[in-house]
């Protein structure tokens, strides 16, 4: 039983029929055939609005990359402390914005808040050469404790930076499962919040490999498809990403999968609580769960089989330790319940 990360799952049927649908014959390269011209029409119709799409492979191309588009000499990039541009990325967002500073601010249940973010602001003056400039503002949705920004909380992240005129990004990897958890549109919880520039994920929720930089002025994107290329991200097959897409959106198929994501975590929450040996801190927003377990526990589920992560903790007893399980599409209830069995 897997539930280390939506990232081991493959992918759904609807995208691997859509891939196949699309293997064979001729179409041009580099993103200008048919297909991929039809997924930006797509992304304009999710959104709401007219947008620039620029499809990536990875989430960490698609994150550092819309970063390095807003980079600046002596640059700092604010965001919460465990976001995953901060402590998952081997620095890559540093690297591709030629050495912008990330700067990790601290917040509960992993949220930025207009007041530590304003707080963070103002260690960096504006005009002093002696502090980083201010660049951009990066909030993770789903956070990295698979928490949700409410529609409100973004948008009050979103006015303390345009104090200093700041862009906003926002990493979407699990973009799916906070948005069905908020019950909210797209447009309601980017571009209508403020929000300039997305990672929108899908790897996590059923695609193989597709990625999207969306920016939601389109004049905003002007230069970014050549620090795309310079960063070989544009692909000379470029229909096998739009194809992927092509699937994810079919029949509403990324918010069906997100949906059953969701709604797995929340089984294992609410099962999990009803176990003595069990402590939840946080309630899942979204497709993470992070128990308070023994140790033993935790030891007998790896003999098991079963696959999570040990995640940091503060304020643990000596025999626990706090562990992580992710849902995704691929998840069933029939595992839910086979994982909780194993404890009493």
């Amino acid at each position: 039983m897997e539930f280390s990360s939506d990232n081991w799952a493959g992918a759904t049927e609807a995208v691997s029929a859509a891939l196949a649908r699309h293997a064979s014959g001729f179409a041009p390269a580099y993103g200008v055939d048919p297909l991929s011209r039809s997924i930006e029409q797509k992304f304009n119709e999710v959104f709401e609005r007219d947008v620039a799409v620029f499809l990536v492979s990875t989430g960490t191309a698609a994150n550092s990359l819309a970063l390095a588009h807003y980079s600046r000499p002596g640059g700092v990039v604010f965001c919460h402390e465990e976001a995953h541009i901060n402590v998952d990325e081997c620095n890559a967002p540093e690297f591709a914005t030629g050495g912008n500073k990330i700067f990790g601010v601290p917040g509960k249940d992993g949220k930025l808040t207009a007041q530590s973010l304003l707080a963070a602001m103002a260690r960096h003056p504006e005009g002093v050469v002696h502090q980083g400039q201010p660049a951009a503002v990066s909030l993770t949705q789903a956070t990295e404790c698979g928490t949700i920004y409410s529609i409100g909380e973004i948008e009050q992240v979103v006015a303390a930076a345009k104090t200093r005129d700041l862009p906003v990004h926002m990493d979407g990897a699990r973009f799916a499962n906070a948005l069905v958890s908020l019950n909210a549109t797209p447009a309601q919880m980017t571009w209508q919040a403020g929000i300039d520039v997305l990672s929108f994920g899908a790897t996590k929720n059923g695609c193989w490999c597709a990625e999207a930089v969306v920016f939601f002025n389109p004049d905003d994107a002007r230069g970014f498809e050549y620090l795309r290329k310079r960063s070989a991200q544009l692909f000379s097959k470029s229909r096998f990403i739009s194809a992927q897409f092509e699937g994810y959106f079919e029949n509403d198929d990324w918010l069906r999968n997100a949906r059953h994501a969701n709604a797995m975590a929340r089984k294992i929450a609410d099962d999990l609580d009803k176990k003595q040996s069990v402590r939840l801190l946080v309630s899942p927003q979204s497709n993470e769960v992070f128990p308070i377990v023994k140790k033993a526990d935790a030891a007998r589920l790896l003999e098991a089989g079963v696959g999570f992560y040990d995640w940091p903790a503060d304020g643990l007893a000596e025999d626990e330790v706090m562990i992580r399980f992710v849902t995704s599409f691929a998840t069933t209830e029939e595992m839910v319940e086979r994982l909780v069995s194993h404890f009493s």
